[in-house]
């Protein structure tokens, strides 16, 4: 019984001591440049997660170090390409506050607004169709902000152009948002909110593909709600600004399509369609 006793006390010292030599050794502080060199491996052979964590720990350890921060740039980079985008803009964000000075601030600027630019879709939209236009337009406006300002201040940057096409991409989409909601009101009746929307989109994104459409439900609603003269003028700049649009017949003849009145009920009408449809 003794020797049975003996050699399980013996089993678990062994156990302990094999453990205290693990922490021991994950509890060693490396050289720093022996992190920034792991760290630099990881990304060159795409292990994104080994590289942050390496970062991480240069970060802790070396502050102040000499890699400290180029340690910075590649921790934005390392989790953006881990798909970790809110982690990416905090990141981001630090270094501009740490850094504001520095050479590759745009590069930061940049990375922000892309984290932004792509936040809203996530994971998912990498792999399945999504319809961006739907979506909450809040992650989108933030990354024009940044876009913006990284154009703003540093127009020469090599970030610049590529930051201008997504600017030109998010209007896209923020107007397209706009036309959807239009159409939806369209669907509800609820004509003048429809023209509300499709008004905005002329006055704030009159350089983007959707203003075709705004101005044919401009057209169409005005002169539902009996606004002829309205109607006219938005017709006129359909005509000016987009003549080989499919809403004008052979000869120029504005054809309205869009709108249809249904037999409503006005409880109906005033609740969206959500009550009163018998």
């Amino acid at each position: 019984m003794r020797t049975v006793v003996r050699a399980l006390l013996l089993t678990i010292l062994a156990v302990m001591l094999s453990a205290c030599a693990t922490n021991s050794k994950e509890a060693q502080v490396l050289p720093e440049e022996t992190y920034y060199d792991n760290a630099r491996s990881a990304m060159n052979s795409g292990n994104f997660t080994e590289a942050e964590r390496n970062l991480d720990f240069l970060e802790t350890y070396y502050p102040f170090g000499r890699y400290a921060e180029q340690a910075q740039l590649d921790l934005i980079y390392a989790r953006y390409q881990n798909l970790d985008l809110e982690g990416s803009r905090a990141a981001a964000d630090r270094f501009l506050r740490l850094n504001p000075q520095s050479d590759h601030a745009d590069y930061a600027l940049y990375m922000r607004g892309l984290a932004s630019y792509n936040l809203d879709l996530g994971l998912a939209g990498r792999y399945f169709p999504i319809d961006v236009s739907a979506r909450d337009p809040g992650e989108q406006r933030q990354a024009f902000r940044d876009f913006s300002t990284l154009i703003n201040r540093y127009p020469d940057s090599e970030y610049a152009a590529d930051a201008r096409q997504r600017m030109i991409a998010i209007r896209n989409r923020l107007a397209e948002l706009e036309l959807e909601a239009a159409r939806y009101y369209i669907t509800r009746e609820a004509y003048l909110a429809a023209n509300n929307r499709a008004r905005y989109v002329l006055e704030n994104f009159s350089t983007t593909p959707a203003l075709e459409d705004a101005l044919i439900i401009m057209a169409e609603t005005y002169r539902f709600m009996g606004l002829d003269d309205a109607s006219s003028d938005a017709i006129q700049l359909l005509a000016i600004n987009f003549p080989d649009s499919e809403a004008f017949s052979a000869d120029m003849k504005f054809q309205p399509s869009l709108l249809k009145r249904q037999n409503r009920s006005l409880l109906n009408v005033v609740t969206f369609g959500l009550l009163g449809g018998d």
